[in-house]
């Protein structure tokens, strides 16, 4: 199993990637897509987090 850690790292360097993505994009509808997943990335980011603080 992975340390959370490792996870949040992984969270973080999705939502750069998403925010490159974002920058490059002229297709709302792909702008659209981008944003929904950069924002579940930084729900499960702060998910990941809770996780980390409560062991």
């Amino acid at each position: 199993m992975f340390s959370c850690s490792y996870m949040i790292a992984a969270e973080q360097k999705a939502r750069t990637t998403y925010d490159n993505i974002l920058r490059l994009a002229d297709d709302p509808d792909v702008k659209d897509a981008i944003r929904f997943l950069r924002q579940r990335e930084l729900v499960h980011f702060q998910r990941f987090g809770d996780t980390k603080r409560t062991k």
